[in-house]
């Protein structure tokens, strides 16, 4: 089994291998730092290279901090009966992940959002790293695996729902029965 298999292995089932303690550890540290933080190198580097990620220049990790649930709104102050009230079961259309992504792609405007993937979560907040590539970098414009990514159809990537997350999001991820519909 190769390094990338393992690690691999012991983040599909955090609870019974090592990633386990070293969540529990990293979470506290993460629960004080900013919403969106910039990082050096991926948490989970087998993921982050099936995703896209190179480890040169043009390439830049976030991760990023999103709360749990579906959405909080305030009481209506006026009268409505109960059932009008909306208060309750509003599920937003988004994954916790696109939202993710494309709060990352506020903060960040001069990078596009590659791809994603969940790190951790907690009682009160999900963690994801989000994957995001300089399109104006030299070393992105002349590797031809990623330069497509400098083409002008790709801006707002994140806002256009382009990325593996959101395109599931869509419905344009399944190929078996009802995919037709989805287009």
């Amino acid at each position: 089994m190769n390094m990338y298999k393992a690690m691999e292995d012991a983040w599909d089932r955090p609870e019974d291998s090592y990633v386990k303690e070293l969540m529990k550890e990293r979470l506290v540290r993460w629960r004080r730092q900013p919403v969106i933080t910039r990082i050096e190198k991926p948490t989970r580097l087998d993921r982050a290279r099936k995703l896209g990620y190179k480890a040169k220049q043009g390439f830049v990790v976030a991760r990023v901090r999103v709360r749990r649930g579906g959405r909080r709104k305030a009481r209506p102050r006026k009268g409505r009966r109960p059932r009008r009230m909306l208060v309750h079961h509003l599920a937003p259309k988004k994954s916790l992940q696109r939202i993710a992504e494309e709060r990352t792609n506020r903060k960040f405007p001069n990078l596009e959002v590659l791809n994603s993937y969940w790190v951790a979560s907690d009682g009160k907040h999900k963690y994801f790293e989000i994957i995001m590539v300089d399109p104006q970098h030299p070393s992105i414009r002349t590797d031809s695996d990623v330069n497509w990514i400098c083409g002008e159809d790709q801006r707002n990537r994140a806002y256009r729902g382009l990325t593996s997350s959101a395109r599931k999001g869509r419905g344009l991820r399944n190929k078996g029965k009802g995919a037709e519909k989805a287009r």
